[in-house]
């Protein structure tokens, strides 16, 4: 066992945020365990590790601990060969207080693989019953979430139970986004769940957090913004910026480049009087598209899955991000809750009686019928309460 024991001020944190600190892997390695100590009252360190082929995982201040071997690791790691040579545990200085935070790293390098954490896959959930929603040019109104998180990084439910609990609330598809990793990537194709699941990347840094969406490998959080945006792109993905007005973590980045896909709205968005994601959205891009998430951890914090509800016009539900591409999206407070579709040249009201419908000229109209059509007019329109509270979103 190799024991690092050190100090972190505050002026290093404001020198450089990521840190690695070095450590050898010896030839015959099987498993590689590492475990952070530090006075958690006092400062936030997050987690992660380099090896000389580069990325193996992340955890950031969900865990102090992870083991990598060659045919698991620890959620958030990637397992794979435990090549000899210099690894790095990687230190993100996330919160140092003024008078630094020491900290210790215990390092195992062990011959012998440890048992594997025994995990089993929930039963698929029953699924509400689907809407009557009408179709266009063959394709189909789908619901569901671009943002939520398994224990692969800060949630607290396997990919298997957050796949359940999405079904049991009446979505076709969820796109798993664990923070700055993609072990929960091949965990996704399970074809028993009754669920899409779409592979997605949270970039986390201080300054802001965006998806990347795609089988598109691993995008570097350590990079400039304007990189996550270019390998999202060259790899065929997408780039969502999320919860732009999000407190501590709202959008600070600096972009040549605005991404065109935005988390308008998000399940912290508690008073949606408020008009600061709109007013936001309309200063980003005329031709934003927008799309909702409830960014779900764990029950009881955040929203459920489908807190909002992203409704896509796709050919199925795994084709979402293709219809996000196209600019196919309408948001809901919920699965079942009123809802404004984009129909051709008609928009669709549905379970708005008593709603008012917002042009985006600021024209208004009340909807009076749970299941009314009107002419649409160009750009995002929207529903509210006679109190200005915003229920239905639609491009």
């Amino acid at each position: 066992m190799t024991v690092i024991r050190g100090h972190w001020s505050l002026d290093d944190r404001l020198e450089r945020m990521l840190r690695e600190v070095a450590f050898e892997v010896p030839p015959g390695t099987a498993a590689v365990t590492v475990r952070l100590g530090y006075d958690r009252a006092q400062g936030v360190l997050d987690l992660g590790c380099g090896s000389p082929r580069g990325f193996r995982g992340w955890s950031g201040g969900a865990r102090d601990t992870y083991t990598i071997t060659e045919d698991w690791a620890t959620p958030g790691y990637l397992p794979g060969p435990t090549e000899p040579g210099t690894w790095h545990v990687w230190l993100r200085l996330h919160r140092v207080p003024p008078q630094g935070l020491d900290y210790t790293l215990d390092i195992r390098a062990e011959t012998a693989v440890p048992e594997r954490p025994a995990a089993e896959e929930p039963p698929a959930a029953d699924r509400p019953p689907r809407r009557d929603l009408p179709g266009l040019d063959g394709l189909r109104w789908y619901a569901g979430d671009f943002h939520a998180h398994t224990l692969h990084s800060d949630g607290t439910l396997t990919v298997g139970e957050l796949a359940a609990l999405a079904r049991g609330r009446g979505l076709d598809f969820l796109a798993v986004t664990d923070h700055n990793t993609v072990s929960h990537h091949p965990e996704l194709a399970a074809t028993d769940r009754g669920i899409a699941l779409l592979p997605g990347q949270e970039v986390t840094t201080d300054r802001g957090h965006a998806n990347v969406f795609g089988d598109v490998g691993w995008v570097d959080f350590r990079e400039p913004a304007d990189s996550w945006l270019r390998h999202a792109r060259d790899h065929g993905g997408l780039m969502s910026i999320n919860h732009p007005l999000g407190g501590d973590c709202a959008w600070l980045q600096p972009l040549a480049e605005r991404p065109r896909v935005a988390e308008v709205w998000h399940s912290g968005w508690w008073d949606r009087r408020w008009g600061a994601p709109l007013a936001w959205a309309d200063a980003w891009r005329d031709d934003l598209v927008a799309i909702g998430a409830s960014d779900f951890h764990r029950e009881g914090s955040d929203g459920l899955p489908g807190s909002p509800t992203t409704w896509v016009l796709a050919e199925d539900p795994a084709a979402a991000f293709e219809a996000v591409a196209a600019g196919r999206t309408a948001i809901s407070a919920g699965p079942d809750a009123p809802l404004l579709l984009r129909l051709g040249d008609e928009l669709l009201a549905l379970d708005a009686d008593g709603l008012v419908l917002v042009r985006p000229g600021g024209g208004r109209q009340v909807i009076r019928g749970d299941r009314v059509l009107v002419p649409a007019g160009e750009g995002r329109h929207r529903l509210e309460t006679h109190e200005n509270e915003v229920m239905a979103l639609c491009a």
